[in-house]
């Protein structure tokens, strides 16, 4: 049966109907309900999805709005506002994590050790090119620099290290090696997005590949690394052509040392970058340190190696180092649960899960961090049916929750000892962070301070706005199994949102 045909009078008539929808302000909580009723119920992009939503006044706690809200969804990164809300609750927002070189004995008078240079990971997130506090306009590029290893080497070599009689040791064992929590995708673990867990965390443990067309056709493609720094073989079969589209597949192997690329790049094509994972970061941070020692003329007798804490080992405990040559420190908790959020990085929310079961006296694992969480659930009122996690940042599909549980969050932050740091860690509605891009034309939306969420037919978005009718309000909206490409539903849910703030 063919679709049925609009005029231009009737696709005038449903725009108007639409704006009136949105912009006539809902006064009370039954003009809020018909309104989003009515956005949720004709919207085709949302025909057959999922939706939940909730929406609470603060003021009173009043619930202003439910729809499926006690149902559980794939909440993909709205899972960070759990982890951060449990690291700012129990770390403090003026925590600071270090990074340590150092070794088992001293130095002798001459400079040499006699022994392995052990670069202890601290669960750092810092040791990029990253600038902090958290900057609106940085280029995603700017994380690739080694700024912070070279500080390190520099200050080695001032402590008169001239020669190494051992292995570079990169040390992760703050947590346990685990470097594809929970159900994860299979392909992330090449992809930035999924880069592996570790206390060593060298530019976020990713790199960027960059592919352009070689001279003449029936050559190889030229490929460029960001930063030049190279750790592994590339077996490279991607070849130029003369015409045709761009195909280029990426296979890393399970070793993380070989990267397979196949496919072809036509002659003419401006080229693409890939932003991909390193396959062992306590080894790619050696390499690195090894490199900037060399690069000063300090010898090394050794090789780079890595040392991990295995699932088996949990007694063992973080690394301890009897002597401290170089230290590197980080910002804040604030700044960097600040670009966390801003940015929806997964593997820093990964390393707080862990980091704050270690500040509670547990193991560094996955499973330590989410009882903590189950702890810190339970005391503000989250029961353990209305959700089910499997991992700190979202990318796990196992990992589910209610918009109820969601709404309780906001409401317990937004009274918490934590609120003002708490709410400038969230994106601002068509300012900044992953919603910089969003709510175009509305600039009352920047009353908005909200965390989004994106996996393949997963989207959601969840925090506050200043409201004209109910004042500050807590809402939390999760769209599953939709199948449109997925621009329709998140101009739906902007739609949605909006109604909110009007």
């Amino acid at each position: 049966m063919a679709p049925p045909t609009f005029t231009h009078d009737m696709t005038r008539l449903l725009a108007v109907a639409m704006a009136v929808t949105i912009l006539v302000p809902p006064t009370t909580a039954a003009d809020l309900a018909t309104t989003l009723d009515n956005i949720i119920d004709t919207t085709g992009a949302l025909s057959h999805a999922f939706v939940g939503m909730r929406v609470v006044q603060l003021s009173d706690g009043r619930v202003l709005y439910a729809h499926n809200s006690e149902r559980l969804f794939v909440p993909a990164s709205n899972m960070k506002l759990f982890t951060t809300a449990l690291a700012l609750s129990k770390l403090g927002a003026g925590y600071r994590l270090a990074t340590q070189i150092g070794a088992e004995v001293p130095l002798d008078a001459e400079g040499t050790l006699p022994g392995d240079l052990e670069l202890a990971g601290g669960g750092d997130p810092s040791l990029s090119g990253r600038e902090y506090p958290y900057q609106a306009h940085a280029a995603p590029s700017a994380v690739y620099s080694f700024r912070a290893m070279d500080e390190m080497a520099d200050q080695l070599a001032a402590h008169g290290l001239k020669r190494i009689d051992g292995n570079i040791v990169g040390d992760d064992s703050r947590y346990v090696w685990e470097p594809q929590p929970g159900p994860w995708s299979s392909d992330s673990a090449t992809r930035e997005y999924g880069a592996p867990v570790s206390a060593l965390i060298v530019n976020d443990n990713t790199f960027a590949l960059t592919l352009r067309p070689g001279a003449r056709v029936g050559d190889s493609a030229r490929i460029a690394l960001t930063p030049p720094f190279e750790n592994f073989a590339i077996d490279n079969h991607v070849i130029t052509t003369e015409r045709g589209e761009r195909k280029i597949e990426i296979y890393r192997s399970a070793s993380g040392l070989e990267l397979h690329l196949w496919g072809t790049i036509p002659k003419g094509d401006a080229g693409t970058t890939q932003e991909l994972a390193i396959g062992d970061p306590a080894l790619y941070a050696a390499e690195v340190l090894r490199d900037a020692l060399l690069r000063r003329g300090i010898s090394i007798h050794g090789a780079a190696v890595a040392r991990h804490r295995f699932p088996d080992e949990l007694a063992a405990g973080p690394p301890k180092l009897e002597v401290v040559l170089a230290e590197h420190r980080s910002p804040q908790l604030f700044d960097l649960l600040q670009v966390m959020d801003k940015v929806s990085q997964n593997l820093h929310a990964e390393m707080f899960l862990r980091e704050v079961a270690v500040a509670s006296g547990r193991a560094g694992s996955r499973e330590a961090g989410l009882l903590t969480m189950d702890e810190f659930l339970a005391a503000i009122g989250i029961s353990r049916n209305e959700y089910q996690f499997t991992d700190g940042s979202g990318l796990s599909r196992a990992t589910l929750v209610s918009p109820t549980a969601i709404a309780k969050l906001l409401v317990h932050m937004n009274q918490s000892p934590q609120r003002d740091e708490w709410l400038n860690l969230l994106p601002i509605g068509g300012e900044d962070g992953t919603l910089g891009s969003r709510f175009t034309g509305h600039p009352e939306a920047h009353a908005i301070r909200a965390k989004t969420g994106t996996l393949d037919h997963v989207k959601a978005i969840s925090g506050y706005a200043d409201t004209t009718a109910h004042g500050r309000v807590a809402f939390s909206l999760l769209v599953n199994n939709f199948e449109e490409p997925g621009l329709g539903v998140t101009k739906a849910m902007d739609e949605l949102v909006l109604a909110v703030l009007h």
